[in-house]
């Protein structure tokens, strides 16, 4: 892997919008408080000029985005790019990028979740080069910032860190505080579970995933290099992590079972779902059962109900690095490494 120069403090953490942009008021606000906060921890912040704009989903036309994604790509003193926000339409951009060029400048850490997948997964698989499945820029005006958040900074930092299952999770309904540095409202017990039989699982493999609601759009296009990706790295075993924003369980099944017949689970050591913000269980199957139904017969572990993506607090995760994930008895450890 292509692993990018660690963050330091004193270096510029760039900010911009390949997705939608920062439109609401109350939401600029939250991220003026973000910014000032990374200034507080020793960074320096720029943002790209399209970030508090946005029209029809899109912080601006594509081949903007692309620019302002390239400019702070080629700027050397930008060391962590955090993203404003993600929505939909990221993926218009990879057709106005360049490829060719991406492939010789310096790579740098890109943080972000669910639509970002669009260009973290890729960046991985095509490029080479890690990337971290985390909050977005916002998230950084809490206070105090949740544990999660600096572990996501002390990834971007070089540390190989271990980060343990959280104690609760926010509802999925919980309603948004008025205090726009506030933490998250933990009421619901976090409980992982081993749905393949196993009172314990240890995965050991690289890790790979994001938003599975992008990953499978990007099957059989021009950037899907998942069957040379996992090739080149078929003796350390692939971990895919898989966070669900919105599906029914039928969508499920036909994502995994694609999934499945064009080689993506090939070499894999085992399988790990966040919980899915919105997810409708059609004719009475379950999430569970849906994924069982799909690739249960592989013979792989699997865990659901993980701390990662949508539903807060998530456990940054990383792209492309090593990692030993264990699952026993409700809760859960994610071990990270870069050697």
């Amino acid at each position: 892997m292509n692993y990018p120069e660690p963050l330091k403090k004193g270096d510029t953490i760039g900010i911009c919008a390949p997705s939608s942009g920062v439109t609401e008021e109350r939401k600029r606000e939250k991220l003026d408080l973000a910014i000032k906060q990374l200034h507080e921890l020793g960074y320096q912040v720029i943002e790209t000029p399209g970030v508090r704009c946005g029209q029809k989903g899109r912080s601006t036309p594509a081949k903007q985005r692309a620019k302002e994604l390239m400019d702070l790509l080629e700027n050397d003193q930008v060391k962590l790019i955090l993203f404003a926000a993600a929505s939909d339409f990221l993926v218009e951009l990879l057709d106005e990028l360049n490829w060719e060029k991406l492939k010789t400048i310096k790579p740098k850490w890109l943080q972000g979740y669910s639509d970002i997948t669009g260009l973290s997964f890729v960046f991985t698989t095509k490029l080479g080069i890690p990337t971290i499945y985390s909050e977005t820029a916002k998230a950084y005006a809490m206070k105090p910032l949740f544990k999660s958040l600096t572990d996501a900074l002390a990834l971007a930092s070089g540390e190989e860190i271990t980060q343990t299952s959280f104690s609760h999770y926010e509802n999925r309904e919980a309603e948004e505080n008025e205090e726009l540095t506030a933490p998250y409202q933990l009421t619901e017990p976090v409980e992982w579970k081993n749905i393949t039989g196993q009172e314990k699982i240890v995965m050991q493999g690289r890790l790979l995933g994001g938003c599975l609601d992008v990953i499978q759009y990007l099957i059989g296009t021009r950037y899907d290099e998942i069957e040379n990706y996992i090739k080149t790295y078929q003796n350390d075993g692939i971990i895919w992590f898989f966070d669900c924003f919105e599906v029914s369980t039928p969508n499920l099944f036909y994502w995994l079972w694609q999934m499945k017949n064009a080689g993506y689970f090939e070499h894999c050591r085992g399988i790990i779902f966040g919980r899915p913000l919105m997810v409708r269980e059609d004719y009475g199957i379950t999430f569970s059962e849906t994924i069982l139904d799909a690739v249960g017969k592989l013979g792989i572990p699997i865990i659901i109900d993980a701390d990662i993506g949508h539903v807060s607090p998530q456990l940054a995760m990383v792209n492309g690095a090593k990692a030993i994930i264990t699952s026993e008895k409700g809760k859960g450890k994610v071990e990270i490494h870069y050697t």
